[in-house]
């Protein structure tokens, strides 16, 4: 299957540079022919339609925020609970556009459940593979936001468990006394330094209590996520001074020199604490997470649930999310 496919891919993209005009300046590849490009989604088949029948993109005020998976007839929409916060209407593949009502959450593994409100019992909807063909490295694809073209790519990781990651301010702490904890350094660009702490500020409260150990700090601040919002009181020159810090991404906020993440552009807001996950590599946005993962046959492998870097994409396996589906509509 992976020779044939190779096949259908490269045959057609050879000769579509050979009917380019030559006219001295040199063949080139048209735009539209480059990075999953026609030709390339064209051999992907049957699976490219079910992929985009069987996918809804959520949005709210006009603005996507979240993709779905369409999981029954009846117009049941599964996506990433972060994500779709307040969404209102979901627009399919042939135009239509439904109100939306939100059914169940699931904390827990980042799944909502939504409705779409319509007397209609014959929405197209996935087929699920439990048996996940991730297992070996393998070809997968999904709807791309628009619901016009598909992504394409490869199972890239191992299947595994995300541990929690805990939001992160982006400081690090020195001297403790009866004043509270010294800030020795600013992480440049991290949490804190974008809400205005500075090297130097002790620390007080941290949301409401009063800290003078570095140790309370920490687990005051590792019990939040990504995303959340921790107040802050320090003293700066005998001045006290309050700070709201949206909290960073540990992996981002220490590892500001890695050129892959300075490169990767807007991430998913919770993208860790899964119980198990398939990582790929399609060039997803992080507004594309929620919507269905396919095979080649055309069978829904898992959810895309985060997106953590430009290159990597993790999604629920079908197993987690097609149980989630059946919990859900209880």
């Amino acid at each position: 299957m992976k020779f044939f496919l190779s096949l259908l891919v490269t045959i057609p993209l050879l000769g579509e540079i050979e009917q380019q005009d030559n006219n001295g300046s040199g063949k080139t590849l048209p735009l539209k022919y480059r990075l999953n490009g026609k030709s390339t989604q064209d051999a992907f088949g049957k699976a490219k339609h079910t992929a985009l029948a069987a996918t809804a993109k959520l949005t709210r005020n006009d603005k996507l925020i979240a993709m779905g998976a369409i999981v029954s007839p009846e117009g049941y929409i599964l996506t990433k609970a972060s994500s779709c916060v307040g969404a209102r209407l979901a627009t399919l593949a042939n135009g239509e556009i439904y109100q939306l009502r939100i059914k169940k959450r699931n904390e827990e593994l980042d799944l909502a459940l939504y409705q779409m409100i319509s007397d209609k019992k014959d929405f197209p909807y996935v087929s699920w593979n439990e048996k996940n063909a991730s297992d070996q490295v393998s070809w997968v694809l999904s709807a791309f936001t628009e619901l016009d073209e598909i992504r394409v790519g490869i199972t890239s990781g191992k299947k595994r468990e995300i541990g929690r990651e805990g939001g992160v301010m982006g400081v690090i702490l020195g001297n403790e006394s009866k004043e509270g904890v010294r800030v020795t350094e600013v992480v440049p660009q991290a949490a804190a330094d974008k809400a205005g702490l500075r090297n130097g500020d002790i620390m007080q409260k941290v949301d409401g209590r009063t800290v003078r150990k570095r140790d309370q700090v920490v687990n005051l601040v590792s019990k939040k996520d990504p995303g959340d919002v921790v107040s802050v009181e320090v003293l700066r020159k005998n001045k006290s001074m309050n700070f709201r810090i949206t909290l960073g991404h540990r992996s981002v906020t220490f590892d500001l020199f890695n050129r892959n993440l300075q490169m990767s552009g807007p991430v998913s807001k919770r993208k860790d604490n899964f119980p198990l996950i398939i990582q790929h590599d399609l060039p997803l946005p992080k507004e594309a997470m929620g919507g269905p993962l396919f095979d080649l046959e055309g069978n829904c492998i898992g959810i895309n649930i985060a997106r953590v870097d430009r290159v990597t994409v993790f999604s629920l396996p079908a197993r987690i999310a097609s149980k989630m589906t059946t919990d859900l509509k209880k």
